[in-house]
């Protein structure tokens, strides 16, 4: 091996360590403190949450119509009182009840990402370029 005067583990030859400086290592930006860290997480996840429950609700929907249809062909009413109508009634209760408080949870883990992202959309050493007022032009991207 040939020595180019540095050393690979001494403290010259040594690459700084990003993540000691603050920043991210795989793209180089500041990181973020507190809870702006968890915002966009929070905001895909509770988008997700969300969306699904959306779309359980959507298919309790077509099921507990479906069961209300196929029972009253024989002249039948779900709403009546009898024990068969009350169980085709609350069949789905519990997965209902449960998609509603879920939706509720994700939108509202949504909305506090969203706020979150919102709020520290200008934070100072954003993507780790401050703004100089230094305008650039056409002509300097070029090179010309």
């Amino acid at each position: 091996m040939e020595d180019n005067g540095r050393e690979t583990g001494g403290p010259e030859g040594a690459r700084p360590d990003p993540c000691a400086a603050g920043e991210d290592a795989a793209e180089g930006r500041a990181r973020r403190h507190g809870v702006a860290r968890y915002a966009r997480p929070a905001l895909v996840t509770g988008v997700v949450i969300a969306v699904v429950c959306l779309a359980l609700l959507v298919i309790i929907f077509f099921l507990d119509s479906f069961n209300a249809t196929v029972y009253s062909v024989g002249g039948k009413d779900v709403h009546d009182a009898t024990d068969e109508a009350r169980s085709i009634r609350e069949t789905y209760a519990a997965a209902r009840l449960g998609g509603v408080v879920f939706l509720i949870v994700g939108l509202a883990l949504a909305a506090a990402g969203a706020f979150l992202v919102y709020r520290d959309r200008n934070g100072a050493d954003r993507n780790g370029a401050r703004d100089d007022g230094e305008d650039v032009d056409f002509e300097d991207l070029g090179g010309q």
